[in-house]
C-alpha cells in the first residue's frame, strides 16, 4: 500500500479497523479458554455466542487468520483417560430377588465343642449358622452335603454329614437378609465314610476338631477332647 495512503484519517482507519479485528479475537480466545479452565459451565451457549458474533468473522490477514485457528483448537479439550486408559465400568450389580446366594454374601459359623471335654457317655453337639448379608433375599442348599459339619484329628478325616446321607440330599433354604439359618446336631462319637459300612467303628478318646463348610467358605475351628 501507498505510504502516502497511510498518512491522515484514511490511515488510522485502516489501523482501527486492524486492531478492532485483532482484539475481538483475542477476546474469542480468552473467553473459549476460560470456558474451558472452568469445567465446560456455560460452554454450549459461549460457543453459540462466538459464532454468532461478526467479530469471530475469518479475516483475510494471516495474522488473524492463525489466531482464530488457535482459538478453535483451544475450544476442542482433550478427553482426560482413567488410570486404567479405559471406561470405568458400572459397580453397581442388580440382585435378583430369590437367585442363589452369592458366597461373598454368606457368613458361615459354628458353635460348640470348643475346648469341650466330654466324657464317655456325652456327644459333643454343635450349632451352625448361615446368614445372607446380600441386599435381597436369595436361596441356598443346606442340606447334610452342601452345608457338611467335617470332624477330623489331625490329618484323619473322622467323620462328616455329607457321607452316607439318606433321602433327598439338597434342602434349599430362603435366606432372608440378616436371618440366620440355624443348624443344631450331635455326633455319636463313630467314624464315617463314603462307602456306608453298616457297623462304623467308634472313635478314640483324643482331640478333635470340628470345621463347617459350605463351597469355599469355613467356619473357625471348633476343638473339643473326647475321654
Amino acid at each position: 500500500m501507498d505510504p502516502e495512503t497511510m498518512r491522515g484519517d484514511g490511515g488510522d482507519v485502516y489501523w482501527r479497523r486492524r486492531m478492532s479485528v485483532l482484539v475481538a479475537v483475542l477476546v474469542v480466545v480468552a473467553v473459549v479458554a476460560w470456558a474451558c479452565s472452568s469445567g465446560g459451565e456455560g460452554g454450549p451457549e459461549q460457543s453459540s455466542e462466538a459464532k454468532a458474533s461478526p467479530s469471530a468473522t475469518p479475516a483475510v490477514d494471516p495474522l488473524l487468520a492463525g489466531l482464530r485457528t488457535l482459538a478453535m483448537g483451544t475450544a476442542s479439550p482433550s478427553p482426560t483417560p482413567t488410570s486404567s486408559g479405559r471406561p470405568t465400568p458400572a459397580t453397581s450389580r442388580y440382585k435378583r430377588p430369590g437367585a442363589p446366594c452369592a458366597e461373598e454374601d454368606l457368613v458361615l459359623s459354628l458353635q460348640g465343642g470348643k475346648d469341650q471335654i466330654y466324657a464317655a457317655d456325652v456327644r459333643p453337639s454343635f450349632i451352625v449358622t448361615l446368614v445372607n448379608t446380600g441386599p435381597v433375599m436369595c436361596r441356598a442348599d443346606v442340606g447334610p452335603r452342601a452345608m457338611e459339619i467335617r470332624i477330623t484329628s489331625g490329618q484323619d478325616r473322622i467323620w462328616s454329614t455329607a457321607d452316607c446321607v439318606s433321602g433327598v440330599a439338597n434342602d434349599v433354604a430362603e435366606l432372608q437378609r440378616g436371618v440366620p439359618y440355624v443348624r443344631s446336631l450331635s455326633w455319636d462319637r463313630r467314624r464315617s465314610s463314603a462307602d456306608c459300612r453298616s457297623t462304623p467303628p467308634a472313635a478314640l478318646p483324643g482331640t478333635y476338631v470340628a470345621t463347617a463348610r459350605f463351597g469355599r467358605l469355613r467356619s473357625t475351628k471348633g476343638v473339643f477332647h473326647l475321654r
